[in-house]
Protein backbone atom coordinates (compact mmCIF):
# COMPACT_ATOMS: atom_id res chain seq x y z
CA UNK A 1 0.00 0.00 0.00
CA UNK A 2 1.36 3.35 -1.33
CA UNK A 3 1.71 5.61 2.05
CA UNK A 4 1.70 9.92 1.54
CA UNK A 5 5.39 10.09 2.28
CA UNK A 6 5.95 8.10 -0.80
CA UNK A 7 5.08 8.03 -4.51
CA UNK A 8 5.31 4.50 -7.23
CA UNK A 9 6.57 5.18 -10.58
CA UNK A 10 6.82 3.35 -13.60
CA UNK A 11 10.70 3.04 -14.87
CA UNK A 12 12.19 2.48 -18.23
CA UNK A 13 15.62 2.98 -19.88
CA UNK A 14 16.28 5.35 -22.84
CA UNK A 15 20.09 4.98 -23.89
CA UNK A 16 21.77 4.89 -20.85
CA UNK A 17 19.52 6.73 -18.77
CA UNK A 18 16.94 5.36 -16.51
CA UNK A 19 13.65 7.87 -16.65
CA UNK A 20 10.32 6.72 -15.21
CA UNK A 21 6.98 8.70 -14.56
CA UNK A 22 4.58 8.76 -12.12
CA UNK A 23 2.62 5.20 -12.00
CA UNK A 24 -0.81 6.54 -12.06
CA UNK A 25 0.00 8.52 -15.61
CA UNK A 26 0.84 4.95 -17.52
CA UNK A 27 -2.53 3.32 -19.25
CA UNK A 28 0.10 0.19 -19.81
CA UNK A 29 2.93 -1.00 -21.36
CA UNK A 30 2.82 -2.63 -24.97
CA UNK A 31 5.68 -4.55 -26.91
CA UNK A 32 7.08 -3.17 -29.76
CA UNK A 33 3.62 -2.16 -32.44
CA UNK A 34 3.54 -1.48 -36.13
CA UNK A 35 3.45 1.70 -36.90
CA UNK A 36 2.17 4.32 -39.77
CA UNK A 37 4.04 6.87 -40.59
CA UNK A 38 3.20 10.37 -40.43
CA UNK A 39 4.10 12.27 -43.06
CA UNK A 40 5.39 15.75 -42.75
CA UNK A 41 5.28 15.78 -38.96
CA UNK A 42 7.72 16.42 -36.56
CA UNK A 43 10.72 13.62 -36.49
CA UNK A 44 10.26 13.11 -32.29
CA UNK A 45 6.97 11.40 -34.15
CA UNK A 46 7.66 7.55 -34.91
CA UNK A 47 4.34 7.19 -36.31
CA UNK A 48 0.50 6.13 -35.36
CA UNK A 49 -0.33 2.37 -33.93
CA UNK A 50 -3.69 0.88 -33.46
CA UNK A 51 -4.57 0.33 -29.74
CA UNK A 52 -7.85 -1.75 -30.04
CA UNK A 53 -9.56 0.28 -32.64
CA UNK A 54 -7.97 4.08 -31.53
CA UNK A 55 -4.99 5.51 -32.53
CA UNK A 56 -2.33 6.43 -30.69
CA UNK A 57 0.73 8.45 -31.62
CA UNK A 58 3.96 7.27 -31.05
CA UNK A 59 7.13 9.63 -29.90
CA UNK A 60 10.36 8.62 -29.66
CA UNK A 61 12.32 9.05 -26.20
CA UNK A 62 15.64 9.27 -27.53
CA UNK A 63 14.56 12.02 -30.10
CA UNK A 64 12.66 14.31 -28.11
CA UNK A 65 15.65 14.50 -25.67
CA UNK A 66 17.92 14.30 -28.34
CA UNK A 67 19.59 11.46 -27.80
CA UNK A 68 21.12 9.01 -30.99
CA UNK A 69 18.84 7.11 -32.62
CA UNK A 70 17.82 3.25 -31.62
CA UNK A 71 20.65 0.67 -32.71
CA UNK A 72 19.51 -0.73 -35.61
CA UNK A 73 17.37 -4.02 -35.33
CA UNK A 74 16.27 -3.28 -31.95
CA UNK A 75 12.53 -2.14 -31.61
CA UNK A 76 11.39 0.42 -28.80
CA UNK A 77 8.71 -0.80 -26.47
CA UNK A 78 5.78 1.44 -25.79
CA UNK A 79 4.69 3.08 -22.65
CA UNK A 80 0.91 4.10 -23.19
CA UNK A 81 0.50 7.66 -21.33
CA UNK A 82 -2.77 9.17 -20.36
CA UNK A 83 -3.06 12.78 -21.50
CA UNK A 84 -5.71 15.10 -21.41
CA UNK A 85 -6.01 14.52 -25.79
CA UNK A 86 -5.90 11.16 -25.44
CA UNK A 87 -3.63 8.47 -24.90
CA UNK A 88 0.13 8.77 -26.52
CA UNK A 89 3.17 6.25 -26.08
CA UNK A 90 6.34 6.94 -25.61
CA UNK A 91 8.86 4.76 -27.25
CA UNK A 92 11.40 3.81 -25.00
CA UNK A 93 14.40 1.08 -25.16
CA UNK A 94 13.59 -1.13 -21.76
CA UNK A 95 10.81 -1.22 -19.86
CA UNK A 96 11.77 -1.14 -16.14
CA UNK A 97 10.00 -2.07 -12.65
CA UNK A 98 7.50 -0.14 -10.77
CA UNK A 99 9.27 1.19 -8.17
CA UNK A 100 7.87 3.24 -5.10
CA UNK A 101 10.33 5.57 -3.58
CA UNK A 102 10.36 8.01 -0.55
CA UNK A 103 9.11 11.37 -1.41
CA UNK A 104 12.02 12.98 0.62
CA UNK A 105 14.37 11.38 -1.32
CA UNK A 106 13.08 13.62 -4.23
CA UNK A 107 15.85 16.25 -5.52
CA UNK A 108 15.33 19.45 -8.17
CA UNK A 109 17.60 18.50 -11.37
CA UNK A 110 21.03 18.96 -11.24
CA UNK A 111 22.64 22.18 -12.82
CA UNK A 112 24.75 19.80 -15.05
CA UNK A 113 21.27 18.69 -16.89
CA UNK A 114 21.11 20.82 -20.42
CA UNK A 115 19.47 20.93 -22.95
CA UNK A 116 15.78 20.02 -23.72
CA UNK A 117 16.49 17.37 -21.01
CA UNK A 118 16.19 20.47 -18.54
CA UNK A 119 12.91 20.84 -19.93
CA UNK A 120 11.34 17.66 -19.49
CA UNK A 121 13.02 16.34 -16.42
CA UNK A 122 11.21 17.65 -13.12
CA UNK A 123 13.64 16.13 -10.68
CA UNK A 124 15.65 12.96 -9.41
CA UNK A 125 15.75 10.03 -7.08
CA UNK A 126 19.04 9.17 -5.86
CA UNK A 127 18.95 5.00 -6.15
CA UNK A 128 21.43 2.64 -4.63
CA UNK A 129 23.40 2.76 -7.36
CA UNK A 130 22.07 5.06 -9.91
CA UNK A 131 19.81 8.18 -10.90
CA UNK A 132 16.50 7.67 -11.39
CA UNK A 133 15.38 10.37 -13.57
CA UNK A 134 11.63 11.91 -13.51
CA UNK A 135 10.05 12.56 -16.57
CA UNK A 136 7.43 15.38 -16.82
CA UNK A 137 4.67 14.00 -19.04
CA UNK A 138 2.60 16.79 -19.81
CA UNK A 139 5.80 18.77 -21.63
CA UNK A 140 7.10 15.75 -23.32
CA UNK A 141 3.75 15.07 -25.01
CA UNK A 142 3.42 18.78 -25.73
CA UNK A 143 5.96 19.41 -29.09
CA UNK A 144 6.10 22.43 -30.33
CA UNK A 145 4.02 24.45 -33.22
CA UNK A 146 5.14 23.59 -36.27
CA UNK A 147 5.75 27.46 -36.70
CA UNK A 148 8.25 27.06 -34.08
CA UNK A 149 9.98 24.02 -34.77
CA UNK A 150 13.57 24.91 -37.10
CA UNK A 151 12.49 23.95 -40.59
CA UNK A 152 15.37 22.61 -42.85
CA UNK A 153 16.67 24.09 -45.79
Amino acid sequence: MQTSTSRQFCTFHVDKLLLCLDVERVQEVLRPQDMTPVPMSSPVISGLINLRGQIVTALDLRRRLALPDRPDGKRPMNIVVRADGGPVALLVDEIGDVLEVEEAAFERPPETLSGVARELISGIYKLRDQLMLVLDAERTISLPAPAERATAV
